[in-house]
């Protein structure tokens, strides 16, 4: 019987093993991307829900860059919206959506995930762009049923739900461009939640020395019971 020779298996050993670690760890690391995915994706739905909450009818309504054009005896105007994109006394805009929306990462450091927002609604066909998009979806008054043209907002002048893919991730991203509406009930909020990762094993597998995570909810604005 042929005998195999000494230090084949421990050849064979050093040969695969790096090999098998590298596919095991980089498996690990692909699983930890899409737990932390879905970690930011839960942060950007719950801010979005509490922005469509806290509507202008609220006590402390989460607002967008415009006010109403019919805003609530109780509105706060700017510059001193109660939970405002900009205003001078908050370190990061919408303090407490944001705050709300970083308590639901886990896993994730919160005060690395930066959230901005935007407020689409409608506006009559042939207005200008200067026109607060605050009016109804089918409006009665001008034609009956008529439907109105629904305005997208942007965040650093690129649409959310289309091009995320342009928006880098950093805070303050939104100016009064971006925002072709207020928080009215029946307008959209839409969030965008960001996180820079660094991935353990960079270099190994391909595996880059960070990853931008993204994540865009939107959702319909409420009235206040």
């Amino acid at each position: 019987m042929a005998r195999r020779p000494r230090g084949q298996a421990l050849a064979e050993f050093a040969l695969v093993f790096p090999i098998a670690m590298s596919v095991i760890f980089g498996i690990i690391v692909f699983g930890i991307w899409v737990f932390y995915q879905q970690q930011l994706t839960n942060v950007a739905r719950e801010g979005a829900r509490y922005a469509a909450i806290h509507s202008s009818t609220a006590i402390c309504p989460t607002s967008s860059w415009r006010d109403p054009q019919a805003p609530p005896a109780s509105y706060r105007m700017k510059p001193l919206n109660c939970d405002g994109p900009d205003n001078a006394s908050d370190s990061y805009p919408w303090p407490k959506m944001t705050a709300h929306a970083r308590a639901f990462a886990w896993g994730l450091n919160p005060g690395a995930i930066h959230i901005n927002a935007c407020w689409s609604g409608y506006r009559p066909y042939g207005t200008s762009p200067a026109t607060n998009a605050d009016f109804p979806p089918m409006d009665d008054s001008v034609t009956p049923s008529a439907p109105n043209v629904f305005h997208q907002c942007t965040i650093d002048g690129h649409d959310p739900e289309t091009d995320s893919q342009a928006l880098d991730c950093r805070a303050r991203m939104t100016t009064l461009a971006d925002d072709p509406a207020s928080d009215v009930p029946d307008n959209q909020v839409t969030v965008y939640a960001c996180f820079i990762w660094r991935p353990p094993l960079a270099g190994v597998l391909m595996i880059p020395s960070q990853v931008t995570m993204k994540a865009v909810i939107s959702e319909v604005i409420h009235r206040q019971q």
